[in-house]
């Protein structure tokens, strides 16, 4: 019993708290609500204050920056009218000055034009003057003026000629004395270390034979064997009445190599026929390219000439085939670049280069039967096409002067290869072309006037001209010797140099009765 009035006592206090215990945790909530209202209330009304206060700074900011920009404006502004003022007041001073210049320059207008009038007078009043003095010299002289110019120039023209003669002979002396010593002493240096053979080739190759039996058998029946020689070389062969002995001719001295050798396999063989003719010439041509090939290996290890292209070797090769007025190129190319080679050295300038041209001067005449153009512009055209030296290219341009020397190296190529071909025994030159140099220098000589006559001496390498002397002086022989020398050069081609050796002589002869 007393368990089941505490149970419901419990009850009804529970049931009794519960509701005061929820009424009154309403009541704190709501208290706390109204606190967090005002709180918010009066952090709005806070956050209005501050907000309104930062507006009034920043209004008041922004009118100072405002304040602030206006006084740099208006300093600007001051200043730039400063300055537009300073350019107003110098430009105003400019144009004050230059309007002072003006009136200056109008003023000194205005007195050179006084002074030139002045000036006109006085010319007409000296030419009036001169005019009399004229008159009057005429008188005194017994001359009209323009016989008086004529004398004065004639006068003039002596005193001048005489002066350049002896200006020409001085200098010339000093030349002589300095440049022809050593000239002489390279030059002899470099022939003496140059040995050389004379010219011997022909047009022609001769095959010596066993027996004159050969000749028939060479012949061959309705002559077969020989027609098919001569069409598979190109070169004629001539059997005569010379014994033991046929003769190949051909201008092209390849073919005729090749000719010679097929018909020397031949008459060695013994077995002559068409069909062995054609086989013996294919040997015979590969046995002239193998010494093609080693005629210019040689070359280029006699000179000392390194890194040419094979096809260059080979090409320097053929010019053992070919001759220049008889002398072998092969040859003279070698001796070119030697003598060039030497000079180099004696005279302090580049040795690899003179020789290297020196050999290659004439690389056109290996291919100029075959090309269009003279033997320098085919050497240029092969020489560019394998990239050779531009200065080497320049040498062989300008060695028949064709074109100007670019260095040094390309002159002595140039005096190498005068001193090759003009050397005796070096060239054989036709009588006609030999006779009508002699005539060409002699009718040079004549055509200048106050020659009398002229001869052409020892084999056209010296041209005496005598003068008449009433009207060749002392000092116009030396002015003609160097006019004939000039026309000379200008008008012939010639190897080496020519002397022009003036001679003057003056005669008086009396009797004794």
């Amino acid at each position: 019993m007393t368990i089941v009035i505490v149970i419901v006592s419990v009850l009804i206090s529970f049931a009794i708290g519960v509701p005061v215990g929820m009424a009154y945790r309403k009541k704190i909530a709501e208290s706390k609500i109204q606190g967090a209202e005002n709180e918010a209330k009066r952090l709005i009304d806070l956050a209005k204050i501050e907000a309104e206060n930062l507006k009034k700074e920043e209004i008041f900011k922004a009118k100072e920056e405002i304040m602030n920009s206006r006084k740099e404006l208006d300093q600007e502004i001051k200043e730039r009218r400063g300055e537009v003022q300073k350019q107003e007041s110098r430009l105003i001073q400019k144009e004050e000055n230059l309007e002072r210049r003006s009136e200056n320059f109008e003023k000194k207008e205005r007195e050179i034009e006084r002074e030139l009038q002045e000036v006109e007078k006085q010319k007409e009043e000296i030419k009036k003057l001169h005019e009399q003095e004229v008159v009057e010299l005429q008188k005194i002289a017994s001359l009209t003026r323009e016989e008086a110019k004529k004398r004065l120039l004639s006068e003039m023209d002596k005193e001048l000629t005489a002066e350049k003669a002896a200006l020409i002979r001085e200098k010339e002396q000093k030349a002589k004395e300095t440049a022809i010593k050593q000239a002489k002493e390279i030059l002899c240096y470099s022939i003496q270390k140059c040995a050389a053979d004379h010219s011997q080739e022909t047009t022609v190759s001769i095959v010596s034979l066993p027996n004159d039996d050969m000749k028939g058998r060479i012949i061959g029946r309705e002559g077969r064997n020989i027609k098919a020689l001569e069409t598979l070389t190109g070169i004629d062969l001539i059997i005569d009445d010379t014994p033991e002995a046929v003769v190949l001719s051909g201008f092209d001295p390849l073919r005729r190599e090749v000719a010679k050798i097929a018909l020397e396999k031949l008459i060695d063989d013994g077995r002559i026929h068409p069909a062995k003719i054609e086989e013996m010439v294919e040997k015979a041509k590969e046995e002239v390219e193998n010494t093609i090939k080693e005629e210019g290996e040689r070359a280029v290890l006699e000179t000392g000439v390194i890194g040419l292209h094979p096809d260059i070797v080979k090409l320097l090769g053929k010019l053992k085939y070919r001759t220049s007025y008889g002398q072998n190129v092969l040859n003279h190319s070698i001796e070119v670049s030697n003598l060039a080679r030497i000079m180099a050295d004696e005279l302090g300038l580049d040795p690899k280069l003179a020789r290297r041209a020196g050999l290659l001067h004439d690389i056109g005449k290996a291919l100029d039967h075959d090309m269009e153009g003279t033997h320098v512009e085919i050497g240029v055209e092969i020489l560019k096409k394998y990239k050779e030296n531009p200065l080497v290219i320049n040498a062989v341009e300008a060695h028949h002067g064709d074109v100007e020397s670019q260095t040094l190296e390309a002159v002595l190529v140039q005096a190498a290869d005068a001193i090759s071909a003009s050397r005796p025994g070096a060239r054989r030159e036709t009588l006609e072309a030999y006779i009508k140099r002699l005539q060409n220098l002699e009718e040079i000589a004549d055509s200048f006037d106050g020659v009398e006559k002229s001869f052409a001496v020892q084999a056209g390498r010296e041209i005496r001209i005598l003068v008449k002397p009433d009207k060749i002086s002392d000092d116009k022989m030396t002015i003609l010797a160097r006019d004939i020398a000039k026309r000379i050069e200008d008008e012939m081609d010639y190897p080496g140099q020519i002397k022009v050796n003036v001679i003057r002589e003056t005669r008086v002869a009396d009797y004794a009765k």
